[in-house]
């Protein structure tokens, strides 16, 4: 027991180094302090619900119930953001720092992103000013979370990449469901229900809303 405890510090040594050698060589990014919801997965394939609140293309700052190792791979989804993955590089209180992994064309894709995302709230953005909101003509719909649970709920609006629901029930963060023929997953919560963001990015208003009527 105390060999393999042994074994296994200095593993973790040998991945602080690696980290910090990699640390030192890749290039550095201006972060801005965000507020963004998200999930993350370990190595051990534990997933758990988590806050950004500093990110650049190239690292961030992760609030989490786990903070893993140092050295240890994570793969996180991240509201606005998408798929990220990298090491974790430190351990802060409340969470861990990232690296982020990514191509180049990803990288420009994820600074745009982020500049939206701190200025919105100081020039009085919208929520989502890519895409515009849509009232439908049919408002009630069929809500499904993926333990089979039902819920009819109604459509406040909807976009191109989510839809606005009042229902009676507030399911957790990251919970994937399916409205409509729709698959998606909660990204907030507000008074009166919550707002869903689709898995896939669509084209078409008019597909998206025939795809969110009660089957």
């Amino acid at each position: 027991m105390l060999k393999e405890a042994a074994i296994a510090k200095l593993r973790a040594e040998e991945n602080a180094k690696v980290v910090s050698r990699r640390a030192s060589t890749r290039p550095r990014f201006q972060r801005v302090k965000v507020s963004i919801l998200g999930r993350y997965m370990l190595e051990n394939k534990s997933e758990y619900p988590c806050q950004i609140i500093s990110m650049s293309p190239g690292d961030a700052d992760v609030i989490a119930p786990v903070p893993g190792q140092i050295g240890e791979r994570v793969i996180g989804y991240v509201d606005h953001i998408g798929r990220i993955e990298g090491s974790i590089t430190n351990i802060i209180d409340g969470g861990f720092e990232m690296d982020i992994a990514a191509s180049p064309r990803k990288r420009d894709k994820m600074a745009n992103q982020l500049t939206w995302l701190a200025n919105k709230d100081e020039l009085n953005l919208p929520e989502d000013r890519r895409h515009e909101r849509v009232v439908p003509d049919e408002r009630h719909a069929k809500l499904v979370l993926q333990d089979g649970r039902k819920y009819t709920c109604k459509i406040i609006d909807f976009s191109l990449s989510g839809v606005a629901i009042e229902m009676h029930v507030r399911p957790a963060i990251g919970t994937p469901c399916t409205i409509g023929r729709m698959r998606a997953r909660v990204v907030r919560h507000f008074h009166n229900g919550v707002a869903l963001e689709f898995t896939t990015m669509q084209q078409m208003v008019s597909v998206v809303q025939q795809n969110l009527r009660i089957n």
